[in-house]
């Protein structure tokens, strides 16, 4: 194995759409959504110990996690578990681990990488991430995964990309949409120029740092006057004060949407981001009803197309109902429509407002 080679899996957000398994103290990437006997975490990690030493692998999550993070991945060294004091979304996260391992290695070659998708087929994602690493070690430039489109989803963002400009299997990326209309998606579909955006980056750090301090020269400042204390016993208090007084942004918004070496590579491993319920169905293991069930006190009678999870003994019987979302655990009981999942967190919002936080 490289050992420039590195991998930061951000792993600190609460997966509102996810409630109620799904909550602030112990969010959807450290659940098994999809009953696999694994964690989302503990397969993402997995998923890049194949290629990436243990040393080298690093888990970003919010300080309140680090325990959970801990337990769930017992041999990843404690140093490697960068706590976040607060969510600034994934530009400062990005900032701060790319300035981290500069210090540590100058010459680090950096896979960035969500910590909650779903991806099968990892042999062949394995060898496109070596490929990218290769890559970015011998050319400044960022590369990202595009997932050819299986259908229109106005749930991913699309990455456009140049034709008839590819070097070895990479093609440059002309521009980033963020969640289109179904009509734009319908189009974007149809078309060989569009790819999901997967949200797996994969650069040098020392370029990365050189983007921030080109297009976000602010942040860059901030974080720069703390890079002597990082890896430090000081390094703590010093990003704490940096996140204290950066923005809220995200590394699409910040740096990709406007530098221009940035290439794809075109993949078709069965991907998903598990961002709602309903892609959840669409990846979990089905009856001959194309119900998703999980919970071993279950039981559904004349439904189809449904997705019931279950975490306590109590019977749930699902009875005479079509495309539903049931999710039961001891303290609150979700049922809604599939076709409503996006509102879910606007329920959350709503539940907030009148129970308070007990339930989040």
């Amino acid at each position: 194995m490289n050992k420039n080679n590195y991998v930061a899996i951000m792993a600190g957000g609460i997966g509102s759409r996810f409630w109620p398994m799904s909550r602030a103290t112990y969010p959807k990437q450290f659940l098994d959504i999809l009953n696999t006997g694994k964690t989302l975490l503990q397969s993402t990690y997995e998923r890049y110990l194949a290629f990436i030493p243990n040393e080298n692998i690093y888990v970003v999550t919010s300080e309140e996690y680090i325990p959970i993070v801990e337990r769930q991945l017992p041999l990843l060294p404690a140093a490697n578990i960068i706590g976040e004091p607060e969510r600034k979304n994934t530009a400062p996260c990005i900032a701060y681990i790319s300035l981290k391992l500069k210090k540590m290695n100058p010459d680090a070659n950096l896979v960035i990488a969500p910590s909650d998708h779903m991806i099968e087929d990892t042999e062949q994602f394995q060898h496109i991430c070596k490929q990218a690493l290769a890559y970015t070690e011998k050319n400044s430039a960022f590369v990202t995964l595009g997932i050819k489109p299986t259908y229109a989803n106005t749930g991913y963002g699309y990455i456009q990309i140049e034709e008839d400009i590819s070097r070895r299997g990479l093609s440059r990326v002309k521009r980033f949409t963020e969640k289109p209309d179904i009509a734009s998606a319908t189009a974007f579909f149809k078309s060989s120029a569009y790819l999901w955006n997967a949200g797996i980056f994969i650069w040098k750090a020392s370029d990365i740092l050189e983007a921030f301090r080109l297009y976000k020269p602010e942040m860059f400042e901030i974080f720069d006057a703390g890079t002597a204390e990082f890896n430090t016993e000081n390094e703590k208090a010093a990003v704490k004060h940096i996140y204290d007084h950066c923005e809220s942004v995200s590394i699409d918004y910040a740096i990709m949407e406007k530098a221009k070496n940035v290439f794809v590579i075109p993949s078709d491993f069965r991907w998903s981001d598990l961002g709602t319920w309903n892609s959840a169905w669409e990846n979990a293991d089905k009856d001959p009803s194309q119900n998703a069930i999980s919970g071993d006190n279950t039981l559904l009678i004349e439904s189809k197309g449904c997705i019931v999870h279950s975490n306590d003994q109590k019977l749930v019987l699902v009875g005479g109902v079509d495309n539903l979302i049931v999710i039961n655990t001891p303290d609150a009981l979700l049922i809604c429509k599939k076709e409503n999942e996006q509102q879910i967190k606007e329920y959350v919002t709503t539940v907030k407002q009148v129970k308070g936080k007990m339930y989040l």
